[in-house]
């Protein structure tokens, strides 16, 4: 999709972070966008923003996890602005912790969340860019845990890990149909995530504060806040990652990869394949199989 401007954009987890970035680089290049995220105070916020704009914005209080709400939010955003060429999955959460101390509550929040979210948006906007016929594209937020072990954070891991593998086959489904498939895998990014637990349903609710590996670490309140203050103090801004997902966008990519200093990780996990490829290529040679 060359020419943006006068398209749809429908995002998720819209309103702050990389959502409110893509939002705002959206509209910087012309497009009519759908703020969709579970916070109004953060929608409020957007609708400020841009009132005395020239931007077209329509924001909808959403929980991604309610899939005839989702159905109701794609409603509301044809209603408004017409067919919808581009979906951003990117609503997300994170627990973190060894997984021996994860609950079925930290599991059934995340995967709800980070997989479920992006399940639910396909099923509802898919069928309907391939019935408008205009073509479009979809943008899943997975992270570099989709592409790499994170100690500390399997639950999220795993979420991330399953939303790659959806996008990489999307990208191949929906290719003859016009219709193109970024993940965005991001490392450390300026955003809300640490504190992601703000909006953990009660009957979802853990045992214990785990936002992120470093806030399940064992060490007390000031400590636990330094250390994200640091780590967010050298963060990306989310600025960079809406103009990164507008270009990939443009330019059809299939992986959106923020931080090439990470590329390191990615290439031992290659090479450990590689390896192992190697090794059972000798294990059947030297058993006749």
């Amino acid at each position: 999709m060359k020419d943006l401007a006068g398209k749809v954009a429908f995002v998720t987890g819209g309103a702050s972070g990389m959502g409110l970035a893509m939002v705002r680089a959206f509209a910087a290049a012309g497009m009519k966008v759908v703020v969709a995220d579970i916070e109004q105070q953060a929608l409020d916020a957007v609708r400020d923003e841009f009132a005395g704009s020239n931007a077209e914005i329509l924001t909808v209080r959403l929980d991604v996890t309610d899939r005839d709400a989702m159905a109701r939010a794609a409603d509301a955003a044809e209603s408004a602005f017409g067919r919808v060429h581009v979906l951003c999955n990117n609503a997300g959460v994170a627990v973190g912790g060894t997984i021996d101390t994860m609950s079925y509550q930290d599991w059934d929040w995340v995967l709800r969340v980070n997989l479920d979210g992006v399940v639910n948006g396909i099923q509802t906007f898919v069928p309907r860019m391939l019935a408008h016929g205009e073509g479009g594209h979809i943008v899943n937020t997975a992270s570099m845990a989709g592409h790499m072990a994170v100690p500390g954070m399997s639950v999220y891991n795993t979420s991330k890990f399953a939303v790659v593998g959806m996008s990489e086959t999307l990208h191949v489904e929906l290719a003859s149909h016009g219709i193109g498939v970024s993940v965005l895998c991001p490392g450390v990014v300026r955003t809300n995530i640490f504190d992601s637990g703000r909006n953990r349903p009660a009957e979802l609710a853990g045992e214990r504060d785990t936002a992120s590996a470093l806030l399940a670490a064992d060490v007390d309140d000031a400590e636990r806040k330094a250390r994200i203050d640091q780590l967010l103090a050298n963060a990306l801004d989310p600025s960079v990652v809406g103009d990164m997902v507008v270009h990939a966008i443009q330019t059809d990519e299939l992986y959106i990869f923020t931080h090439p200093e990470l590329k390191q990780f990615t290439d031992a996990r290659a090479a450990q394949m590689q390896d192992a490829f190697a090794r059972w290529s000798a294990y059947r040679h030297q058993h006749g199989v």
